[in-house]
């Protein structure tokens, strides 16, 4: 990790977790970032989780004894020891939002009245060589949240926006697990990462230091290009995916054929069996390519359970400016392409395929010939 001198990292990880917010599944853990600078004044950037407060305090107390705790945000992964660290160092002075200590004193019952500076948008905090610069960031994702920049250093403290799942002692590729995190976690907030965004332009930046995963210190376009893709809910890669659930394979074999037909047409497909893969993968690869087929039965006059599971995952987002084709099966009364596209109806910029497939209990002619019109419809 490279960071600027006399800034300091002192954040822990944590491979004790199996499902992060009760909900997402991080085989590699998480990582709860907290970093010191060094000056005539000590200032510490967010705090950890609870479970990990003697550690974090440990690392803090090998370097100096802080005079502020900044707290960005207020989720209990990253305000967790803010208590601990107040009762450790009995002359820090917490630093944070308005709203920010409203939730202390929910959290803690304290809101360290006596002990505590209030900043807002473009607040200033002089620590010496360095001065810090608040940046207001109302939900990204929380409406607490404010990122911090240090112009001598061209450094942005960035609250939870470009952070991912994943430990730092774990070596994998950044997009895949940001890009779950940001759907999963941020995703219904892309107009205030835009915001955020906007904000940015008028900063000259050279590292971001993220709440969650590395400190982005390189090729800081790819980023900051992946952010506005994904808050503006547009396309990052070309493909069609496929979702679907099916109850005795007849919908699988639907869907497998016309995967196959879309790969002969040099069309790149990825295939998603909800009941089975991960559902914060499959909402990650919805927002992630423009073409989106959902396959699924008629069950109690309603859809499959985890195909409704999955809609409602992609409304709750916002999901928008895509192009949606269906596959529905039913043995005698299949509703579920109207009850699909009518969960979908308040989604903005959806473009509906003319070609749908529809199976009365397994494949016939009829719903083979619809299969290979679909497909030439989603290859052009």
């Amino acid at each position: 990790m490279k960071l600027p001198q006399n800034i300091l990292y002192v954040g822990v990880n944590d491979h004790q977790i199996d499902l992060f917010e009760g909900l997402y599944v991080v085989p590699n853990g998480m990582s709860y970032n907290s970093y010191m600078i060094l000056d005539e004044k000590t200032v510490v950037m967010d705090s950890v989780d609870h479970n990990f407060a003697q550690e974090w305090l440990q690392n803090i107390k090998r370097h100096a004894t802080p005079d502020y705790l900044v707290v960005q945000h207020m989720e209990p992964d990253h305000s967790g020891s803010i208590a601990e660290f107040m009762q450790e160092f009995p002359n820090a002075t917490i630093v944070a939002s308005k709203s920010a200590f409203a939730m202390m004193k929910n959290f803690f019952g304290c809101d360290f009245e006596q002990r505590r500076i209030v900043v807002g948008e473009n607040s200033t905090l002089q620590l010496g060589a360095r001065t810090l610069v608040f940046v207001t960031a109302p939900m990204v994702h929380w409406p607490e949240v404010v990122v911090t920049y240090v112009p001598q250093d061209k450094l942005l403290f960035s609250a939870d926006a470009f952070g991912k799942f994943g430990a730092l002692d774990v070596d994998e590729e950044w997009a895949c697990e940001a890009r779950r995190y940001y759907f999963g976690i941020v995703g219904k907030y892309g107009v205030q990462v835009q915001n955020l965004l906007k904000k940015m332009q008028n900063l000259q930046m050279q590292t971001i230091c993220p709440l969650h995963g590395p400190v982005l210190d390189q090729n800081l376009p790819y980023y900051l290009n992946l952010y506005n893709t994904w808050s503006s809910y547009q396309t990052e890669s070309q493909g069609v995916l496929i979702c679907y659930t099916s109850v005795y394979g007849n919908t699988k074999k639907a869907v497998l054929k016309l995967a196959n037909l879309l790969e002969q047409k040099g069309t790149k497909v990825v295939v998603n069996d909800l009941a089975r893969s991960d559902m914060a993968e499959c909402v990650e690869d919805a927002f992630r390519y423009g073409k989106i087929v959902l396959a699924t039965t008629t069950y109690n006059n309603d859809i499959f359970p985890f195909m409704k599971q999955f809609i409602h995952h992609l409304t709750e987002r916002n999901f928008q400016n895509k192009t949606i084709a269906f596959v529905e099966n039913g043995s005698w009364a299949p509703v579920a392409t109207k009850i699909m596209k009518g969960m979908l109806e308040n989604c903005k910029n959806l473009a509906y395929t003319q070609s749908t497939v529809k199976i009365l209990s397994a494949l016939s002619p009829e719903s083979n010939a619809q299969l290979e019109q679909l497909a030439q419809e989603l290859a052009d």
